[in-house]
């Protein structure tokens, strides 16, 4: 039986990401000069400097690191977007902090992105605690186990497991990478859900928090990769010389697009998912705006339809991307993991032949 409390380390791993996701540069909205129009899908879909909870906006700390215009570094922190505004200090635009006098090093700001990234982890994290706590009981163990939540684990880690982690990394290598695939599914699972609420904002909506997912999975493909892994970047085995020297710039723009897939396919399907879902009931706002009350709540009709049948393949979807980022992942460490065989005496026989 696995020890189910090795699946914290990666979780520890990936609450990393947490930190240095905020390093990247962000452009963050406020409520400050927001667009008149009666729906501002991007401003929506956005990142903000708040949190919203039941339609109550609660403001996040602004925190900092920047040089003066004499070249002094400092370190500024304030309780939101208002009070650093109202400093002097720093002044907005285009819907950009900045310096008044100086430049921005580092803005280790709190969004909303931020936040509903920490709620995935941290949902995650007590369901792995509390999950161990039952098989350290002996509950699933020495006995069945008991209730909906332990249950749905067991389903999930073993879909993990047989259907992503076997199939795809060879012999029991597969052991050794479980734990962070399975932390990967859960935590991108976790924030797709949470996205699915009607104030939340989606986590993986947004290009930086999959950037780091997807620079995760390459930092551990390249750190897995065997030497002959190595060896099909820098001297593909079984081709004549000049191919080889072909094969190189392939082989090494290779490395880099295969988390760039993974990144960009997942930010783009939970981002194009959540702007769909506002489109179709924004329609009531705009017809209100349009052609009045009675035009708003005949649309409306449909809008709630459409929304309600979209919110299930919502659902559908956040399981399936998740599935989709550790897949590939798998398949990615698999393939750099892997031993191959090649008959390089068979090839130099043909090779010589051929040039008689």
């Amino acid at each position: 039986m696995i020890n189910y409390f090795t699946l914290l380390p990666s979780l520890i791993v990936v609450l990393l990401m947490s930190q240095t996701s905020v390093l990247a540069t962000k452009t963050v909205a406020d409520d400050l000069g927001e667009s008149e129009s009666p729906i501002d899908i991007m401003g929506t879909v956005a990142d903000h400097d708040y949190f919203t909870f039941f339609g109550t906006k609660l403001y996040l700390p602004r925190i900092f690191l920047w040089k003066d215009a004499n070249g002094k570094t400092q370190f500024s922190t304030y309780k939101s977007t208002k009070k650093a505004l109202a400093s002097g200090e720093f002044e907005q635009i285009d819907h950009v902090i900045k310096p008044v006098n100086g430049s921005i090093l580092v803005d280790f700001s709190l969004t909303s992105h931020l936040i509903y990234f920490w709620f995935g982890l941290g949902a995650l994290a007590l369901y792995i605690v509390f999950a161990g706590s039952r098989y350290k009981k002996g509950i699933g163990t020495s006995s069945a186990p008991k209730g909906a939540l332990q249950n749905l684990f067991e389903v999930f880690f073993e879909f993990v497991r047989d259907e992503i982690a076997k199939p795809n990394i060879e012999g029991e290598n597969y052991k050794k990478y479980l734990p962070y695939l399975f932390t990967m599914f859960m935590s991108i699972t976790f924030m797709n859900v949470f996205g699915l609420l009607p104030w939340a904002a989606t986590a993986t909506a947004d290009i930086t928090v999959t950037a780091i997912l997807a620079l995760f999975t390459f930092f551990i493909t390249q750190f897995s990769g065997t030497k002959d892994h190595w060896q099909h970047v820098f001297w593909y085995p079984g081709v004549p010389l000049g191919v080889k020297f072909l094969m190189i710039p392939v082989e090494l723009i290779g490395l880099f697009t295969k988390p760039f897939a993974l990144a960009i396919r997942l930010f783009a399907n939970m981002m194009s998912g959540k702007i769909m879902i506002i489109a179709i009931l924004g329609l009531i706002f705009i017809f209100n705006d349009m052609y009045g009350s009675v035009a708003a709540y005949s649309v409306s009709i449909l809008s709630v339809a459409m929304t309600s049948i979209l919110y299930v393949l919502k659902l559908l979807v956040a399981l399936l991307q998740a599935y989709i980022f550790t897949l590939l992942s798998a398949v990615f460490i698999g393939m750099a993991a892997e031993e191959h065989e090649h008959d390089h005496e068979h090839y130099d026989h043909i090779h010589a032949e051929q040039s008689v």
